[in-house]
């Protein structure tokens, strides 16, 4: 298995935990979307976020969406994930290049700038669940972090992070998201926050070789991990000719006639997976006969 995400317990069912190794998942981000060093660092933390989080959901159909909305070069990021492991997303400017920070390292915090993270749960109820929070560090997990603790009141700590090669390639990528259940004891919570104090850096890890389930042996071992479940997760875009056929006819006949008089074909861009659809004057015609029905 490449890329997966593991679920686990540990402390006696006093912490819940999921970590993931996302490189390939990433490095197909940077690809298709043509990224930058801090693009797809900024991204893939996201998309790691995304699919981690999106394993959490409990029906076949709920969809997550991630959205930072900032006023950074970035221009702002987009992730959506579903409870099977499957997630896409893209930035607004996969080309921002912006000077390293001060410990040398790519800049994510400035890239993606001050702004806010909005969490949208689509549970096929009437109306998605919708939470905003403002960007403490723009950083990403801190972010995450603060999210949890302030709109589902769940102490938790997310790293996620993303290593280039020399080359501009994904050399790793990944993360981790720890919570603590209602009912843990103060000795447990304690002993937990000390270790998580104490550590420094998931793509330190993951280039040590470390999988998932030894990341979490790592920060969690002195409490008993349980390891429950092991999945795939994977970039994937659900997008088709079929499904943009159906965007353009909601458009309406006026928008849809004007584009046919024009007397050229239109190219329409998936922003998640970077994909072109053609549509020619005979296509449109079709679809302009179909709007009329």
């Amino acid at each position: 298995m490449s890329d997966y995400i593991v679920r686990a317990t540990a402390g006696n069912g006093q912490i819940r935990a999921f970590a993931a190794s996302t490189k390939e998942l990433v490095e197909y981000a940077r690809s298709v979307h043509n990224t930058s060093p801090v693009a797809t660092a900024a991204l893939g933390r996201l998309l790691t976020a995304g699919s981690i989080m999106g394993s959490m959901m409990k029906g076949d159909d709920d969809v997550l969406t991630l959205q930072i909305q900032s006023g950074g070069p970035i221009g702002g990021i987009t992730v959506t994930a579903d409870s099977k492991g499957n997630v896409k997303g893209y930035v607004n400017n996969p080309e921002v290049i912006i000077p390293a920070n001060a410990q040398g390292k790519l800049d994510v915090g400035a890239a993606v700038g001050v702004g806010f993270m909005n969490i949208i749960r689509d549970m096929g109820l009437k109306e998605p669940y919708v939470s905003q929070t403002a960007l403490q560090t723009s950083e990403i997990a801190e972010d995450l972090t603060y999210y949890f603790a302030t709109s589902e009141q769940v102490p938790s700590s997310v790293a996620l992070g993303v290593l280039m090669e020399k080359n501009n390639t994904v050399k790793q990528a990944g993360g981790f998201i720890i919570q603590l259940m209602p009912f843990a004891d103060e000795a447990v919570i304690s002993k937990l926050e000390a270790k998580l104090g104490s550590f420094t850096s998931i793509t330190a890890l993951l280039d040590q070789g470390f999988t998932p389930e030894m990341v979490l042996e790592e920060v969690l071992g002195e409490f008993g991990v349980d390891i429950l479940e092991t999945y795939p997760v994977k970039f994937h875009c659900d997008c088709s000719k079929k499904r943009v056929e159906k965007a353009i006819i909601s458009i309406g006949k006026e928008d849809i006639t004007e584009m046919i008089n024009d007397g050229e074909d239109i190219t329409v861009n998936c922003h998640f997976c970077n994909k072109n659809y053609t549509f020619s004057i005979d296509d449109l015609r079709e679809i302009a006969e179909k709007r009329s029905k």
